[in-house]
Formats: C-alpha cells, structure tokens, sequence
C-alpha cells in the first residue's frame, strides 16, 4: 500500500495513542494488514525498558520477515537484558537474513558484558551482515584485549568490508592527511589562475591537498578536434596519470566530479564498422585503484534535438540487431578522496559562518537525472553548461574554496566559481581555448571586484617560478 495512503489512515497521533495503550495496540496489530502493522512499527518511536512487550512478542511468530524484522528492532530500544534468550534464538535460527541481522543487532544494542559470548560467536557466520553486526556491538567493548585478541581474527576474512572494519577499529589503519595546511587555506599563487600548459606538467608544481574540489570533462579518445591517440589503452594510461595527480592535490575526504560518456568512432567506410568505447566504465576501475571512492553516479539528459541522429537507417528499415539510439545522456561520476573519515569531518572544518553561507537554499535537483540543455559555441566544440557547473560547484563545494578544471576548455567552470564566490585553478593546453577564457572572463570582469582576486593568465615556465616563490610563504585562506 501506499504510504501517504497509510499515512492518511494511521497517522502520528493515533499512533501516539495506541503506543499509550498497549491492550489496544495489540488488538489493532491483530487485526491489520501487513502494510498498515509495518508502518506502525517504523513510527513507534522510542520505547522505555518496562514497555510492555506483549504486542511486539506476539508479533515474532508472524510470516512476514520485516515484520518480524521491526519487531525485534523495537524490542531492542527497551535495552533490557532479559529479552538475550529471544534474541538469541531469532538470530541463530530465523530463516531469515534480514530477522537474523536484526536479531545480532539487538543483542549488541544491549550493551551488557553478557551478550558478549554471544556476539563472538556470530563473528563466525556465514552470513557477512551478521559479521558485522556482530563486530559492531563488539565495539562497545574494544578496549579489552581478549575483545580485541577475537577482533584481529578477522583481519584475513574473506569478505573486503569486514576487512576494512578491523584494520581501522583494531589496528588503527587510517587514511592520513600530507598537507601542512588548514583544510580551508590553499596557496595564494592558485587563486583564479589560468596556466596554458600541459596539465601533466603543471601538476608537478602543485603542492598536496591544494584543491578542495575537481569538475572536468577530459577530452574524449580521438573525437571531434581532440588530440588524436595511438590506441585507446595510451588514451586511458594518459587519463590515469593526471587523475592520479589531481588525487593527490585533491585536500583529504574532498570531491571529484568526472564528466565523460562513451564514445563512438565512426566508420571509415561501408566495409567497417564503427567502434564504441566504454570510456566511464574503463576509467572507474583505474580511479577506485589510485584512492578515489566512488560515491554517485549522476546522468545528464540533453533534448533529444542537440544529439547526433544515429536511428535514421532503423527508421527506415526497422531490421533487428540494427537498432541504434540517439545518446542524450552524459554521466557525471562522482568521486571522493579516501579517507576514514565521514563528511561531517570535512563539514566542520569550516565556521559556521561560512558553511551558513554555503547552504544550498533556492531550489535544488532531488534525483541523480538533472535536464540541463547543452550549450554551443564558436571556438570549442563541447562547452560545460553554465548550469551544470553551477550545480556541481555549490552540491560539492564551500564559499571560498579552490575549484580546479584540469582540461578547461573554454572556462566556464571559473566563471561559475567566480560567481558563487569560490575561487579556480583552471589549465588548459589549446591557445584558442585560453583566448576565448580571455575573452569570456573580460566580458564577467564585475566578477572580480577585488584587485587581487582578478583572472592571472599565465604560461607554465611563469608557473614554475610563482610555484617556487610563493608557496612557502604565501597562503590564502578562503
């Protein structure tokens, strides 16, 4: 059933009711269907040891396993001990996985030296859920050595996420931070710098966990005006070594955000066929293994019209194997530097002034499909939306931070950072497409209303020496 359905039917203060009244919760459970008993149980809300256990008992016998599931679970937030048998017994023998999770969970919820037999016991399960549970409700006790000593057995386990877990929670393994600097500061000499240069090159003179956050559209393998590669394995080795470069300027737990599709090589004549690649599905494994985590995938639809027709010939003859549709969608993979630390690390280490500021507070896109149109222009043949960039830029990012774009074509990533009041390092090779930054950002000077905040055009030999003068000296906080 659906939930504003159910909702209209039970709502919260019926519900408060029946809570109050544990005869007449029993007696509506029973007589309920398994949508409206399911919502109920996810809205009972917090339960106090002495709560009556009764309607919750009954309802462990029920076919339903996310019933079960949720009963268990409430059960749990009485947190009293002598409910261990029950617990036990759903967690050794349900049939199934989901009541058997639930079941170790409670056990662990209890946090009684009691439990903990039993909690070692199911850190031998089949079931890798069940492990972690277990290991979870294990933790509350981690600083004594025989907890630990059964801990570390698991540090060959087979399953990698249990793995993970103990070397972090048992031998301290983390992802440590290079920089020397505050995670809101980067070098001055970076701020709303354009370098026309190879970007391989110019990485070098950048120092560790400089950039808060990276949107770029590498240039597709062999398409449109785009530097013509020796295979596709040299396109890839290419994208691998500058990528692993902007990790390691990227500042720790911090976002890359990758916009690539795949890519059709035409034909040279009737006799051959054309060839796709794969690019994203290629270049995630390369970016998983350097230290990136992936977190999103966002897909990007263009209106049919502003896409190559490829379905014409199908049109006509509408023979299977044949079909080809037009590509109206991009993807934009979304990528986090590793770290064991959680988002509200990297949150707080802003003032709350600035992260006030940073709220996204007008309208925002609550799916992972954002319509956006393309946007065409006379020098440069594939063009960042204004709108995309200005997504990504304030999902991803904080007033003053350092946005980087490794390929910047025509720069409107810096635009878009300039007006949202963040800052960019921009590199570009092409002097066609380092003039049309020049001419844009002239256009957008009343961006820059700070003498020290305007554009800095620079070739990369100037670079070098800013890189070498300035860094040690001279930071900027954001």
């Amino acid at each position: 059933m659906n939930r504003s359905l159910l909702s209209k039917q039970v709502n919260r203060e019926m519900i408060d009711e029946l809570k109050n009244d544990t005869q007449a919760l029993l007696s509506f459970l029973q007589n309920q269907n398994d949508g409206i008993i399911i919502y109920v149980l996810e809205k009972l809300g917090r339960l106090e040891n002495g709560y009556s256990r009764e309607p919750l008992l009954n309802l462990l016998n029920n076919q339903n396993e996310n019933i079960r599931a949720l009963s268990l679970k409430n059960l749990a937030k009485m947190s009293d001990v002598s409910l261990l048998p029950i617990f036990v017994k759903y967690a050794s023998n349900d049939e199934s996985t989901e009541v058997r999770r639930e079941a170790v969970s409670a056990i662990g919820r209890l946090r009684n030296e009691k439990a903990i037999p039993t909690l070692i016991k199911f850190l031998t399960d089949d079931d890798p859920k069940v492990v972690m549970q277990a290991i979870r409700g294990l933790l509350v006790f981690a600083n004594r050595q025989d907890i630990k000593q059964e801990l570390k057995k698991l540090l060959n386990h087979p399953n990698e996420l249990i793995k993970e877990v103990i070397n972090k929670e048992v031998n301290g393994f983390s992802y440590k931070s290079n920089s020397t600097q505050k995670h809101d500061e980067f070098p001055s000499f970076l701020r709303n710098t354009i370098v026309q240069g190879d970007v391989q090159e110019t990485l070098k003179y950048v120092p560790d966990e400089s950039i808060h956050l990276t949107f770029t559209s590498p240039p597709y393998y062999n398409a449109r005006d785009y530097s013509i590669y020796q295979s596709y394995d040299e396109y890839l080795n290419f994208l691998e070594k500058v990528f692993k470069e902007v990790h390691r300027v990227t500042k720790e737990g911090r976002f890359f955000v990758l916009n690539t599709s795949p890519i059709i090589i035409p034909r040279i004549s009737r006799a051959h066929a054309s060839k796709r690649y794969p690019i994203p599905y290629d270049v995630h494994p390369l970016l998983v293994k350097m230290g990136w985590e992936f977190i999103d995938d966002i897909v990007w639809v263009k209106p049919e019209a502003s896409v190559k027709n490829r379905n014409a010939g199908f049109l006509q003859h509408r023979k299977p194997l044949a079909y080809k549709p037009n590509a109206v969608t991009e993807m934009l993979m979304v990528y986090r530097k590793k770290t064991d630390k959680l988002i509200d690390w990297n949150i707080h280490q802003y003032s709350w002034d600035k992260v006030k500021k940073s709220k996204v507070m007008d309208k925002y896109e609550t799916t992972n499909v954002w319509h956006i149109d393309p946007t065409f222009d006379r020098v440069h043949s594939a063009v960042f939306p204004l709108e995309l960039c200005n997504r990504v830029i304030k999902y991803y990012s904080f007033v003053g931070d350092l946005i980087f774009d490794p390929f910047a074509g025509s720069g409107t990533l810096g635009r878009a950072a300039a007006n949202l009041d963040r800052y960019f390092f921009l590199t570009e090779k092409e002097p066609k497409y380092v003039n049309r930054m020049k001419e844009d950002l002239v256009k957008s000077r009343d961006l820059f209303n700070q003498k020290n905040n305007q554009p800095n055009f620079v070739d990369i030999k100037t670079f070098i020496s800013l890189s070498k003068e300035k860094y040690d000296n001279n930071r900027a906080s954001s």
